[in-house]
């Protein structure tokens, strides 16, 4: 008993500790760009930042242009939404002006109302390209004209690594960084080609639209593996690795508008929601107590440390909580509350058939696991599919419910068992019989 006792203290230090990290930087549902560990919210209810690009397809081949596009925003997207449920909204758009096509890129950030910091995470995404010398070129052409492009582009890039030159490689100073590209299949053909029909020329490599290496081609290079050599520090270089496989943007973009936008739902759809949450949470542990006596005191602090936990999470990842993943969270909080009561009705089926409190308590944790676990096995499930094939949107909403399923099965089947076992002798008496009743009943 002393041992069980001395565990559920344990587990309330912890709790406590947990819910001391969730409420330490910002109090409340509120969005801090400065704050780390603060909550994120969505463009719904905290407003960000409104970002329009255009993107230059000059060089690019009209039946090119759509893919091209769709490869922009995807990169984009991966960039700044690199957990895939911060609610960032990345489009293609095609605008008419003056009877000129132009191609734009528009971005919402939640959250971050700072435009110089928006620009500079959309800014942090490389234009890598490859071009070769103009063979005609001479000191009247203009820079832009002393270069041809080749189509090889970062849209075209599988990964990059750091190395260092090798003694005695003639690739130059040992030791040096050296960043080493590996292209797709298409692109590695296409590598190939340009090496191949152009031996002996300068191939330079350009990144955002200046030139970093211009080496001369030696041979045909096969396999889609190149080599850019700079005057890198090792930071530098590794830094530009990250970059690269963050995602090399497959077209040039110019930013041409930006505007910060407000909350479409605001600040009294926050603390609207806060309120209705605190009520509901209050009514269900006046039921739960009236219904379940002592269990469903348990019950109400293992739904603490449930709620404590999953604020935490939504910290630590961080989440973006917009409208759809505070509803995921509140019905995952059902399906927390669901197991309690299985469990509890188990557990006094068992009494009522003549069993202690223990043994039915015991005993009832044993008959509710295999409901509790195929109803959570399917909720997942259904998470599962929400996340790979939802939008943005709905994939906020998939991460916390699924991050709730698992939360709540841990704190019905493990917190509320150790407490339950830590104020549950052996031995009953009147007083244990009365705390483990139902509602009116003795």
């Amino acid at each position: 008993m002393v041992k069980r006792r001395l565990i559920a203290f344990l587990v309330l230090l912890a709790g406590l500790a947990v819910a001391f990290f969730v409420y330490s930087s910002e109090p409340g549902l509120k969005a801090d760009a400065n704050d780390q560990h603060a909550f994120k919210l969505g463009l719904d209810l905290s407003g960000g930042t409104h970002l329009v690009y255009k993107a230059d397809v000059s060089e690019i081949s009209e039946n090119e242009i759509k893919d091209s596009m769709e490869s922009l925003r995807d990169v984009i997207e991966r960039r700044i939404n690199l957990f895939g449920v911060s609610e960032t909204n990345v489009q293609t758009q095609e605008v008419n002006i003056a009877g000129l096509n132009e191609d734009r890129i528009v971005i919402d950030l939640p959250g971050i109302t700072d435009i110089d910091q928006a620009v500079s995470m959309i800014g942090q995404t490389p234009l890598l390209e490859f071009k070769l010398l103009n063979k005609d070129a001479d000191e009247n052409t203009s820079f832009e004209d002393a270069y041809i492009s080749t189509g090889l582009t970062g849209k075209y890039l599988d990964r990059a690594n750091l190395e260092f030159v090798q003694q005695g490689s003639g690739s130059g100073i040992a030791g040096t960084p050296i960043v080493a590209l590996q292209f797709d299949k298409e692109g590695g053909d296409l590598f190939g080609q340009i090496t191949g029909d152009n031996t002996g020329e300068i191939l330079a490599i350009f990144l955002d639209g200046a030139p970093i290496s211009t080496p001369v081609i030696q041979t045909k290079i096969t396999g889609g593996q190149a080599t850019i050599t700079g005057n890198f520090t090792p930071d530098e270089a590794k830094q530009l690795v990250g970059r690269l496989n963050s995602g090399a943007l497959p077209v040039p973009i110019e930013l041409i508008s930006t505007q910060t936008i407000g909350a479409t739902l605001g600040s009294d759809a926050v603390n609207a929601g806060v309120f209705a949450g605190m009520l509901g949470f209050l009514i269900l542990a006046g039921l739960f107590i009236f219904w379940y006596r002592f269990p469903g005191v348990i019950a109400i602090i293992s739904l603490g440390f449930y709620m404590a936990v999953m604020f935490a999470l939504f910290k630590i990842v961080p989440v973006t909580l917009t409208a759809a993943g505070i509803a995921g969270f509140i019905i995952s909080l059902g399906i927390a509350v669901d197991a309690n009561i299985l469990i509890f009705e188990r557990m006094k089926e068992e009494i009522r058939a003549g069993r202690s409190t223990f043994d039915g308590l015991k005993e009832g944790f044993s008959r509710a696991w295999l409901s509790i676990r195929d109803s959570n096995i399917s909720s997942l499930i259904t998470a599962v599919i929400l996340f790979w094939f939802g939008s943005s949107l709905i994939k906020g909403f998939a991460l916390t419910f699924s991050l709730g399923v698992l939360v709540s099965m841990i704190s019905a089947i493990s917190i509320t068992r150790v407490f339950l076992y830590a104020f549950t002798g052996t031995r009953d008496g009147k007083i244990r019989r009365f705390l483990f009743g139902t509602g009116f009943k003795k």
